[in-house]
């Protein structure tokens, strides 16, 4: 239905298949998080490799694994680090998990990262400068790549928007692109945290490649291409379950 007409309506399904809404919008979820289709409020999408699902949407979807990711990050965290946080609904969950911690020196470019970091007394936290986005919190412009650009931490951890089968890195943002550039490279250790359905999904704007990453934290097992592509450039791959 989605690829016939582009759009569907979840009242138009809820008739379709004969099921409730909540039974829609569990399945939307998931074949959202496989990249099947997009999820958008009140319905359903065909998948753009320029676009971005709607910050809200995102904040909804894939919430467990996002949690178990989250969790298996801050374990690689000690205590009194410098680490960068970017932007993306996974981060933030990391940004909670890391609640716990002592002492941590956090630079972000995401407003509800440092909202939720200032729970902690014993962070001292850097915000970025430049225009913030209003979808997400998210803070761009050459200003903030800029300040970015001056710091060097101890771990970077970044979001990613998929990766191609050449291992590219990529996004859908091409405002994050020289973001996601300086925080691989001023970071002595780089982890990307992503849920597996992300490994083979297209996006318009390329960020670097997968052999700058020490780290990759995901919520299954990768198929055999990118395991081997892993094992080749030495990435720990670690499955948050």
């Amino acid at each position: 239905m989605v690829d016939e007409f582009g759009f569907v309506a979840t009242e138009a399904m809820v008739t379709e298949f004969n099921v409730t809404p909540q039974t829609i919008r569990r399945d939307l979820n998931e074949l959202s998080e496989h990249g099947l289709l997009s999820r958008f409020h009140g319905g359903a999408g065909q998948v753009k490799s320029a676009e971005n699902p709607p910050y809200k949407d995102r904040l909804q979807t894939g919430v467990e694994a996002k949690r178990k990711i989250a969790t298996a990050t801050a374990a690689l965290i000690p205590n009194g680090a410098s680490i960068f946080l970017s932007t993306g609904t996974t981060i933030e969950a990391i940004a909670e998990a890391l609640l716990e911690h002592e002492k941590l020196h956090v630079f972000t470019n995401n407003l509800h990262v440092a909202r939720i970091l200032t729970q902690n007394d014993s962070f001292q936290i850097i915000v970025s400068c430049g225009q913030v986005r209003h979808s997400d919190g998210g803070i761009i412009g050459s200003s903030s790549d800029d300040f970015i650009s001056d710091f060097r931490m101890d771990v970077g951890i970044v979001g990613i928007s998929g990766v191609d089968e050449d291992g590219s890195l990529l996004e859908y943002d091409p405002q994050e692109v020289k973001t996601a550039k300086t925080i691989l490279r001023n970071s002595q250790k780089v982890i990307m945290v992503a849920d597996r359905h992300k490994f083979g999904r297209r996006a318009m704007n390329r960020i670097g490649h997968i052999r700058e990453l020490d780290v990759i934290i995901t919520d299954g097992e990768l198929d055999s291409h990118f395991n081997n592509i892993c094992d080749a450039e030495n990435i720990d791959v670690i499955i948050s379950d």
